[in-house]
């Protein structure tokens, strides 16, 4: 039964969000102001997989910038999530290589992060940024959002279960890394 409700529960968001959509295509500019409300969060936690602080909030604006540029031209009004999500991804991967190209800095991490002082929020968000690509954006919304596995995979446009995947390698990889971290911080190898 709770399978069910959830579902019932997943289709009446999708619909809303449909519905929201149709208005702001016709010019309501408050139903995307709805829709900047409901996926501000989501489009954060993309940005924050793989972007400074002082660079979300640009990341945020030129998103929903596009979005709202381009929003005629989205078809299928039931996918802004994954729409918006995929926006989102392309505008951080554009503004990381810059920044990469500024700073001369590798765009990926080369290696573990470590902390100095002490293990904090700060310090577990520069290792998630260190994940691998491919479980970096999934554990950051799981984390940091703390968004659900089905959530993840409407937001992202993956399937459930290679949301799972990258969810539990990536996991372990973080759990080794914040370890890694800690015995670091306190003189053990």
């Amino acid at each position: 039964m709770g399978s069910t409700r959830h579902a019932e529960a997943t289709i009446e968001i999708a619909l809303e969000a449909a519905r929201l959509v149709r208005a702001a295509q016709s010019g309501d500019s408050s139903a995307f102001g709805q829709l900047y409300r409901r996926y501000v969060g989501m489009v954060q936690s993309i940005a924050r997989s793989r972007l400074q602080p002082d660079d979300i909030s640009d990341a945020v604006q030129e998103t929903f910038f596009r979005a709202l540029r381009c929003l005629g031209n989205l078809r299928h009004a039931d996918a802004f999530g994954t729409w918006i999500g995929t926006i989102a991804r392309n505008v951080v991967r554009d503004l990381a290589r810059t920044r990469a190209a500024q700073t001369g800095e590798a765009e990926e991490p080369l290696g573990p992060a470590t902390q100095e002082h002490c293990v904090d929020a700060r310090a577990a968000l520069k290792v998630i940024r260190s994940l691998p690509k491919a479980y970096r954006e999934t554990v950051a919304m799981r984390v940091v959002k703390g968004m659900t596995g089905p959530e993840i995979a409407r937001s992202t446009g993956l399937s459930a279960g290679s949301v799972r995947v990258n969810l539990h390698r990536g996991m372990k990889l973080l759990r080794q890394r914040l370890e890694a971290s800690v015995r670091c911080l306190h003189g053990r190898p």
